[in-house]
């Protein structure tokens, strides 16, 4: 996990970049952060390239708030890309996805902090003055969980048609949630480039999905419901009518 050496007092939050590609989400999200960082200057992108373009413009946030959900990202690959255009800048992770296996891939890949959207106005508060002061933070529920072992159920026993899945695309599966492209992927396994999408092209029959989006959804959808994950199948019956 990446460490913030810097410590940052909440007045040093000079600037906010809020990646999200709900507006009326984001304006809200804006007033909330301005109630603990009064003078700092907003700035917003819907998506990951609109977020990447103000950065290549001269951008330099004190601080960032991303939805992992946007229009041009899947999986995790979105705030990978973001954390390497913003190497120094905390970035506050703010999702609907949000089992354990979300939270600890984008905590371990330098994420400041996790919070779920449904999370109320002091937590949000709390977290960004952790953060402004050189701390990480996750919303205590995701720790509740995994502090009980409710994600230590097998990766094949959370939907039926993953148990019917080789341990081979049982593995890639794996790094599919995780953001994995296939040359990762590829060189994770030790396997050729080709051989990974052959793979790939068997577990989405036998899932009976698309794409690999839709096989990450299902896959989240599966997972046992958290504190802070109980809602997340309503979330994705909701955004797909």
């Amino acid at each position: 996990m990446k460490d913030v050496s810097e410590a940052r007092m909440p007045g040093a939050v000079r600037s906010v970049m809020i990646v999200d590609d709900h507006p009326l989400y984001s304006d809200a999200l804006a007033a909330a952060i301005q109630l603990v960082f009064s003078e700092c200057r907003m700035e917003k992108a819907q998506t990951l390239g609109a977020a990447l373009d103000l950065i290549e413009a001269g951008l330099a946030p004190d601080l960032v708030m991303f939805d992992l959900k946007l229009p041009d990202v899947c999986g995790i690959s979105g705030f990978q890309r973001l954390r390497e255009a913003l190497p120094d800048a905390p970035i506050l992770v703010i999702s609907s996805l949000t089992s354990a296996q979300v939270v600890q891939a984008v905590m371990e890949e330098g994420a400041a902090g996790f919070l779920p959207k449904d999370a109320p106005s002091p937590m949000l508060r709390q977290a960004l003055r952790e953060i402004a002061g050189g701390a990480t933070y996750v919303h205590p529920g995701y720790q509740s969980s995994a502090a009980s072992g409710a994600e230590d159920m097998p990766f094949e026993a959370l939907h039926p048609k993953l148990a019917e899945l080789t341990p081979q695309q049982q593995r890639i599966m794996k790094l599919i949630c995780a953001g994995k492209p296939n040359k990762q992927i590829a060189y994770e396994l030790s396997l050729a480039e080709a051989t990974v999408k052959a793979h790939i092209t068997a577990l989405l029959r036998r899932l009976g999905v698309q794409n690999r989006t839709q096989a990450a959804v299902l896959v989240e959808n599966s997972a046992p419901a958290t504190a802070i994950g109980a809602g997340e199948a309503d979330a994705q019956a909701f955004l797909s009518r």
